[in-house]
């Protein structure tokens, strides 16, 4: 059973800089897909972004592109989100989540999730 752990989550200021973390239990991961999803209060979740296993291959949703950048490190089983720019919408648990079990990358069909962490962007 692998295990992922995000961290980084804050309070921030509009225009302001985070970078979110998660750490995953075992190895196996760096052959998976992995991913960031967020939920704000009342919404469902959705995709942030997301990362083939060689790190070449990004994707990532309409309303933070251009703006925040999923990185691997295999050699960790890490996975960072860098956010810069951030925005009020962009408050949110964000989830990591890793394996792929088919179809896009943009959709929830994942095997492993994290807790998840806090985000809040102050306006």
């Amino acid at each position: 059973q692998v295990q992922l752990v995000e961290s980084g989550g804050a309070l921030a200021q509009a225009g302001g800089s985070l970078r979110l973390s998660c750490a995953a239990s075992e190895r196996t991961v760096s052959r998976d897909v992995m991913a960031w999803f967020r939920q704000a209060p009342g919404k469902e979740r959705e995709f942030v972004a997301a990362i083939l296993s060689t790190g070449r291959t990004t994707y990532y949703a309409d309303s933070v592109k251009g703006r925040f950048s999923i990185f691997r490190d295999n050699a960790k089983n890490t996975v960072d989100l860098q956010m810069n720019n951030l925005k009020p919408e962009d408050t949110a648990i964000y989830y990591c989540a890793a394996r792929l079990l088919g179809g896009s990358v943009r959709s929830l069909n994942y095997n492993y999730w994290g807790q998840g962490t806090q985000v809040t962007v102050s306006s």
